[in-house]
């Protein structure tokens, strides 16, 4: 008997939805992952005004570490503030994304996001999955700071898959990349002192970086308690920038419980991936975060996630490796983890283990078909 066909992935059509009183299916989740009606408690992260450190201040330096440090043992989440970004830059770039995501689906869908890629337009994933759907519509491109790579890479993208109307959006982040990856490298410098390893360690390993940066539009839902913006995840990713404007949606799952990150116009959220947990040995922690949406309000987040490029080994310093920290996961590349959550697993909280498991039974499988090629090789002699 012939396998079924997978069915039809249907059109999230923001614009038709956000005033649906019955939601499809495929957008309701599981009765334990569901958010519900509850009020959430607020985390209580720290929010670390970085503009001494990034003057040389010692004192500051000192200070903003330590605040860092504690932050990543425990869950990986942090407001900076005074980080040198220009608000004038934030506007103009929620702007431009509020305009993209007003245009028709058919315009937006130019972009269109193909199976297997990382980039592009996607409205809520209706390609890569069936059920447990997200209420959002994203817009992700690759910025790289690696060797040979364009210049505007990101102006060429908007102009060559959207047409030249978008140029201007292009310009601006393009300029918006250029800041986080300023930004990114410095808290690069601030994680490497947390750690020991000296101020220059990871910022080296990042200087020539391949990240992606996302644009995230969570339309209303006349349904909230049903659904999620952003399902429970922890990023592949080494490290997020994240900036959300007034209205809320970012949940941390901290002690047991999930907990809300208040919007602060003025500092971005910046959170431990996966891929840096590896770099840390597991010192760092990489946690576990969603996104709700509510009935009355669209959500506008940029999210930059920072990452080596592709074919970096990813591997601890050895002065993160002793007795009561052992090497916890292999050698790897970001291109090969990358690979792995767009073609064969769906992030979650066990997206980094489930990952070693995989390389390790790749390796096996390549290790089983030389060994046959070697006795091939012997029977023939």
């Amino acid at each position: 008997m012939l396998p079924l066909p997978p069915p039809t992935p249907i059109v999230f059509e923001a614009s038709v939805l956000c005033r649906e009183t019955n939601i499809p299916p495929q957008f309701i989740w599981p009765e334990e992952e569901k958010p519900g009606n509850e009020e959430y408690e607020e985390l209580a992260v720290p929010v670390i005004d970085i503009q001494g450190f990034l003057s040389g201040d010692p004192e500051a330096t000192f200070l903003t570490t330590r605040l860092v440090t504690e932050a990543c043992h425990k869950h990986g989440f942090f407001h900076v503030v005074n980080h040198g970004v220009r608000r004038e830059l934030i506007k103009k770039i929620h702007k431009q994304t509020g305009e993209f995501f007003s245009l028709p689906l058919v315009e937006k869908q130019r972009a269109q996001r193909r199976h297997g890629e990382s980039c592009g337009y996607a409205s809520s994933f209706t390609g890569r999955f069936f059920s447990k759907l997200p209420w959002k519509e994203t817009l992700s491109f690759h910025y790289s700071t690696a060797p040979h790579s364009p210049s505007n890479m990101v102006e060429d993208y908007f102009v060559n898959t959207l047409s030249d109307e978008f140029r201007q959006t292009g310009v601006v982040c393009q300029e918006y990349c250029e800041a986080m990856n300023t930004l990114s490298l410095s808290i690069m410098e601030l994680l490497g002192i947390s750690l020991g390893v000296g101020r220059n360690y990871f910022r080296d390993f990042f200087e020539g970086n391949d990240s992606i940066m996302r644009l995230n539009y969570y339309p209303p839902c006349q349904k909230p308690d049903l659904t999620l913006g952003t399902g429970p995840h922890c990023d592949p990713t080494s490290l997020t920038i994240l900036h959300q404007e007034l209205v809320g949606g970012l949940q941390v799952f901290v002690d047991g419980k999930w907990r809300a990150i208040r919007p602060q116009p003025n500092a971005f959220v910046i959170n431990i991936g996966d891929t840096f947990m590896a770099l840390s040995n597991g010192r760092f922690k990489s946690c576990l975060h969603r996104a709700v949406v509510n009935s009355e309000k669209p959500r506008v987040s940029l999210a930059f996630f920072l990452s080596p490029q592709k074919n970096m080994v990813v591997r601890p310093p050895k002065e993160l490796i002793d007795e009561d920290y052992p090497r916890k996961y292999p050698d790897f590349t970001w291109s090969t983890l990358l690979d792995f959550t767009q073609k064969h697993y769906r992030t979650d909280v066990n997206t980094l283990d489930a990952f070693s498991k995989w390389q390790k039974r790749r390796g096996e499988d390549d290790q089983s078909v030389l060994d046959h090629r070697l006795l091939g090789i012997k029977t023939e002699e």
